[in-house]
């Protein structure tokens, strides 16, 4: 590497970037003929350092810094050879060498080099480098992810009115960098104050990803070999425990946002027209996303069951719902004052259902003991009472531990109440099957 650097220290920064390029295509092709997975060791990465992020190897040495024009080749310079190297391997692990987070003063220039890149491949519709990120996004720190994230909203949806159309052209072409991004937007806007509510035209743009086609959100985890225990502090196999964040949050966060601000001492009450506007669509792209989660939560038990992961693997974890909960308790507290009995109402049903379709599923992991310690502090809502009681029948399924809660393979019972000796009457007719959740029975039980 020593060699290759001197040489590269004669040219002019453009040249310099395109060569080494070249010099670890030809190394890392070399080096995956021999080893399927090879390490990446520190020679390759400091030459990128140096001649791509343009940080320099000496101590004490000035950075160097191209001009926006320069940095624009670069970038089309970097498009242009993942599109044309043809080796998907080879792209994925250059992609890896130039921009995983190595903990040191070029991750900056990494990053920001990163979300110009990425943006770009939006805009030009470059798919091995939208892949690439894919793959970057599943194997890099949460925190790092949402800074791609961030970028991406601010260049599509914040900087220039209408770009977002742009950004959902890639529903098609790159299915895949879609969940990631969905998964990462989630984790970076989890509703915990006002400039952390999902601005309307991303929301929008992925709730209309998600209905057109709701296995969209699970192709990292069916695509993905899966041990049972999950990394901690990278992105989730799914944006499900944000996406649910979100569909219950809302009524409460936006809310929040119409709280009435004090002006020289006194209430002032008065809300923009636009306002009430935006929360009217934010309210129907909600509802619209909540159904669409409940029907991949309905989905998933097959899923689950195919990977024999079935009572092994909860892609909601339990103890994600733990903050979910306490913030909503926070914010009904919050909000009681202002007479928002109505979204605290709905916000509790949505976290009902939510719960009651993930547990059956097999999607949540949980005893009923668990949810009742959870959800004791809440205000009282009568379907998460109902759920909480939790059904009467055990489920044959032994994957599961005894006292799980599990999927319900017993035909639903009619309404109303139970006979004492069933097959003394039957003639009786049962009450069809309810569509909203098949095969989930929940015999009649007084609210206490």
């Amino acid at each position: 590497m020593s060699d290759i650097r001197h040489s590269l220290l004669r040219r002019d920064a453009l040249s310099a970037a395109k060569e080494v390029l070249y010099h670890l295509d030809i190394y890392f092709s070399s080096q995956l003929q021999s080893a399927p997975l090879p390490i990446v060791d520190k020679g390759p990465v400091e030459l990128l350092e140096e001649f791509v992020f343009q940080v320099p190897k000496e101590r004490g040495a000035q950075p160097k810094r191209l001009n926006s024009l320069q940095e624009l080749q670069l970038l089309e310079i970097m498009c242009n050879y993942f599109q044309e190297q043809t080796k998907d391997s080879v792209r994925q692990i250059i992609f890896s060498s130039l921009f995983s987070p190595q903990g040191n003063k070029a991750d900056d220039s990494r990053m920001n080099l990163l979300g110009k890149l990425v943006s770009m491949a939006v805009a030009v519709c470059r798919i091995p480098v939208l892949e690439c990120a894919a793959s970057w996004l599943q194997r890099t720190p949460v925190v790092y992810c949402v800074r791609l994230a961030r970028a991406l909203v601010d260049d599509y949806c914040c900087l220039v009115p209408g770009s977002v159309q742009t950004l959902k052209q890639i529903f098609s072409a790159s299915p895949r960098f879609c969940c990631q991004f969905i998964t990462s937007v989630t984790a970076l806007y989890d509703l915990s104050s006002d400039d952390l509510i999902p601005p309307l035209d991303l929301l929008e743009m992925i709730v209309n990803w998600i209905f057109e086609d709701p296995r969209l959100i699970l192709i990292t985890f069916l695509n993905t070999p899966i041990a049972a225990n999950l990394p901690i502090g990278f992105l989730e196999l799914t944006p499900l425990t944000g996406l649910i964040r979100w569909c219950v949050k809302a009524p409460l966060a936006y809310k929040r946002k119409k709280k009435p601000s004090l002006s020289n001492g006194h209430v002032t009450t008065k809300v923009t027209q636009d306002s009430g506007e935006m929360d009217r669509d934010s309210h129907l792209l909600y509802s619209k996303l909540h159904l669409s989660v409940l029907q991949v939560l309905m989905m998933l038990q097959v899923h689950l069951t195919e990977k024999n992961l079935y009572g092994r693997l909860g892609l909601i974890l339990f103890d994600h719902m733990v903050p979910l909960v306490e913030e909503i308790n926070r914010l009904a507290d919050e909000l009681n004052p202002l007479n928002a009995s109505q979204e605290i109402e709905l916000s509790l049903d949505r976290l009902a259902q939510a719960l009651q379709v993930a547990m059956a599923s097999g999607a949540l992991l949980c005893t009923r003991d668990d949810l009742r310690t959870l959800c004791s502090r809440l205000p009282h809502n009568n379907l998460l009472q109902l759920v909480i009681s939790g059904p009467v029948q055990q489920s044959p399924h032994t994957a599961l531990p005894p006292g799980f809660y599990p999927h319900i393979h017993t035909p639903p019972l009619g309404y109303g109440a139970v006979p004492a000796h069933p097959a003394a009457h039957p003639a009786l007719p049962t009450h069809p099957g309810h569509t909203f959740i098949s095969g989930m029975t929940f015999p009649f039980r007084p609210i206490r």
